[in-house]
Parts: C-alpha cells; sequence; structure tokens
C-alpha cells in the first residue's frame, strides 16, 4: 500500500462508502506478510516511499515466484534485482506483464503508473560501456520509484571533453549518480563542477590491480572533492534509493 491508496481509503471511510470492517480487512496485510521463507513488508512504501524491493541472487525460482505473487495481490510495483537470465526468464514466463531487462539483471511489473514524486532530474553518468550494467540498474531502480531519470554513456576521464560537452545536462541536475571502475576518478570531476548532490559508485570493472573495484572504492572515498558520497561496489541499487531519498525531500 502506498500513501496515495492509504488516503484513499481513509477518505472513503470517512465518507461512509466503506465500513470500518472492509477498512480493517484492507489493513489487515499491514505491515508485512508471512510467506514462510520470506516475510514481505508491505507497509515500506509508506514509510519510505517506495516499495520492498526483492533481491533476486541466490533465491530459488518458486521462492521468487511466491514472493512477487504476493506483492502482485497487494497492486504493489515490483522490482526484483541481481536475476540471472535463466531466473529472469523463468519469471517472465510466469508473469507475462513483466519485464526482465538483461544488462541490468531487474525484473519489474509496473501495476500502477509511476507517479511523480520527485522535484527533479537524477543524471545517471557512467564512465565506461563496461559499466554499463551497473549504470542501467541505478536507472531501473529510479525509474520504477518515480523519478525523472537522464543516462549520460561512455563519457569517463580517459576522453574527458565527452562530459565537458555535456555540462548543460549536469547543470538541469538534481542529484547525479556518477558510475565508475578502474581508479575511479570521474566522481571527483563531477563534484567539482556541480553544487547538487553526487553519489559515487564504484564498479569491479577494470585490469588486475583493480582488486575488483577496491581501487575506485578506495579513490572515491579519498575523493578530493567535497561531499561526495560513495556507495559500495557495483551498488548501482543502492545509488538510486540514496538519491531518491534527495530527491523527494520536500516534495510535496
Amino acid at each position: 500500500m502506498n500513501p496515495t491508496e492509504l488516503k484513499k481509503l481513509l477518505h472513503a471511510l470517512q465518507a461512509g462508502e466503506i465500513s470500518l470492517a472492509e477498512a480493517e480487512k484492507k489493513l489487515l496485510g499491514l505491515p508485512f506478510q508471512d510467506l514462510g521463507m520470506a516475510q514481505i513488508d508491505h507497509h515500506r512504501e509508506l514509510r519510505q516511499g517506495f516499495p520492498e524491493v526483492v533481491f533476486g541472487e541466490n533465491k530459488e525460482c518458486d521462492q521468487l515466484d511466491a514472493i512477487v505473487k504476493a506483492m502482485q495481490d497487494k497492486n504493489s510495483n515490483i522490482l526484483v534485482t541481481r536475476l540471472s537470465k535463466e531466473k529472469g526468464a523463468f519469471l517472465l514466463g510466469n508473469h507475462p506483464d513483466g519485464h526482465y531487462d538483461t544488462l541490468s539483471r531487474t525484473f519489474v511489473i509496473e501495476q500502477n503508473p509511476t507517479a511523480k514524486k520527485s522535484q527533479g532530474k537524477i543524471l545517471i553518468i557512467c564512465a565506461g560501456t563496461s559499466d554499463l550494467p551497473v549504470a542501467r540498474e541505478a536507472a531501473v531502480t529510479a525509474r520504477i520509484f518515480g523519478n525523472e531519470v537522464e543516462e549520460l554513456i561512455d563519457v569517463g576521464v580517459a576522453g574527458l571533453h565527452r562530459l565537458l560537452s555535456k555540462t548543460d545536462k549536469l547543470r538541469e541536475a538534481s542529484v547525479i549518480i556518477v558510475v565508475a571502475g578502474f581508479e575511479g576518478a570521474l566522481p571527483s570531476v563531477v563534484g567539482g563542477m556541480v553544487a547538487v548532490p553526487v553519489i559515487a559508485v564504484p564498479t569491479s570493472v577494470g585490469y588486475g590491480a583493480s582488486f575488483g573495484g577496491l581501487a575506485a572504492l578506495l579513490g572515491m572515498l579519498n575523493s578530493c572533492a567535497s561531499g561526495v558520497t560513495v556507495v559500495n561496489i557495483d551498488n548501482g541499487f543502492g545509488a538510486a534509493c540514496a538519491a531518491t531519498r534527495i530527491n523527494q525531500t520536500g516534495f510535496k
């Protein structure tokens, strides 16, 4: 249940359009639903502004299917992350109204048109094409959470003129997510050019001494551009959640 649905329910109860027993029945599914192998937090959208997201890695197909069905029954928008192609195909076969994106490894069912919940645009900047899976995970997440999203792809520091030609895009954004591997320098560059929040996402892309993204993570944590915030390696989802919280602040 989201805040809009809750307000409609309370207004209907106040207007006498439904009985107290009917309202109570609709609220019985809150705050969570116990499926045995999972407890679905249907209350999360009321608390945080976006629904619970299913982490698909290491879950069995039948577990994922049961969780998705339970969330569908509550008319929730559904996002499943970190899905293999096999699991994505399985969910798509059982839920043809959904969409599986092979690049971001996400599965989405949008049951309710996602109303704009934010006051500005999230710009997602991707240093290289190899960083795209993480950047796209951030983009899919931010969009299903009701944000306007724009993407800049392959504008890393090895050819900085590519980014500098898009400075108008940087100025239009309310929050910027910067995804980069190797030495992770791009967030520092962007952080030195804008006044809005910058969220850096290190990726596990790079040669041996990148240590699976650790070099980029440490570089971003030591950014000389004050105020750059860093999430974990390959965590495009987490960056989109943080950007959504920032972007929704003060929005009514």
